[in-house]
């Protein structure tokens, strides 16, 4: 068996919704999709199609817990360069904890940040001449 993609969703941890949808949407120039429900609060990334990889960012009583050093690593695409986010962290409340990196000419680069809830989050952009 093999995957297009072998993510399919994924959800940020956050302590206060409010201030993480403002950093988030700051550093990124988006509008989060709001969804709330009675024990669950969501701020959803916005994709141009349902069938793409989603994520959001999450808040409920004790079930998800930021952490800047443990548990899984999430890259968000920063294409078409990833210093461009960057230069948005600190001044949206988070921190580089990775300065842009190269991976390789053909694999592009990457960075890891510190958000405003104390998550570690990854940042990756390919190259366009190798976007095919």
């Amino acid at each position: 068996m093999t995957f297009k993609n072998a993510i399919s969703w994924f959800e940020i941890p956050s302590a206060d919704i409010n201030r993480a949808q403002k950093f988030y949407e700051t550093i990124f120039g988006i509008s989060m999709i709001s969804m709330d429900f009675p024990q669950l609060q969501m701020r959803m990334f916005p994709i141009d199609n349902p069938m793409n990889i989603g994520g959001a960012i999450c808040q409920s009583g004790g079930f998800y817990k930021p952490s800047e050093d443990s548990g899984p690593l999430v890259y968000l695409n920063a294409n078409p360069d990833v210093q461009i986010v960057l230069d948005k962290i600190e001044a949206a409340g988070g921190k580089i904890v990775v300065p842009k990196t190269e991976i390789s000419p053909e694999h592009g680069h990457m960075a890891v940040f510190l958000d405003t809830e104390g998550n570690r989050v990854a940042l990756h952009s390919i190259p366009q001449a190798s976007v095919s």
